[in-house]
């Protein structure tokens, strides 16, 4: 029996991804608090690698997490490179898939700076760098994100301390 649609594990929900191999890297809010940003979510946002194998087993990763669309409309895979952002409802939670986030190129942009973080009970998963996060957030231009842009500039400021420290 599927869990209530209000749980969120968002571990459980990267293991599945991970299972079936899907290459992706974490991005949003997730991301942002992963880094050591002090904000709340509900949901994960990745960003898939856009290769057909890959976009398949992805399919096959939301089969298996029973994912939906908020509206209840059935998902067909043509959706995951059809639109700019998918919002899905899990088994473990919301997931958003955007395949070129505001401010990039996509998997392959994201993919040099990011890097592999273990979240536990043997989740590592890729996870945006702070750079790239920040450099997002800035591209979209929204007035609400204003406090999340400087929260994740203060955290690139500590990593740049600590790295001087080194």
């Amino acid at each position: 029996m599927p869990d209530a649609p209000d749980k969120f594990d968002p571990l459980g929900l990267l293991a599945t991804l991970d299972r079936h191999r899907v290459a992706y890297i974490v991005i949003g809010a997730f991301a942002r608090v992963v880094q050591g940003a002090d904000e709340m979510t509900r949901g994960v946002d990745i960003v898939p690698a856009m290769r057909p194998e890959n976009l398949r087993r992805l399919t096959t990763a939301l089969d298996e997490l029973n994912a939906r669309r908020p509206d209840g409309q059935a998902l067909d895979g043509e959706a995951l490179s059809r639109e700019e952002v998918l919002g899905l409802m899990t088994d473990r939670g919301e997931l958003k898939v955007v395949p070129q986030p505001e401010g990039t190129r996509g998997f392959e942009d994201l993919r040099r700076a990011a890097s592999r973080e273990y979240l536990g009970r043997g989740v590592r998963t890729s996870i945006a760098s702070t750079g790239d996060l920040a450099r997002m957030l800035s591209a979209l231009g929204r007035e609400e994100d204003i406090h999340k842009l400087i929260d994740i500039r203060r955290v690139m400021e500590l990593e740049r301390g600590l790295s001087l420290g080194l």
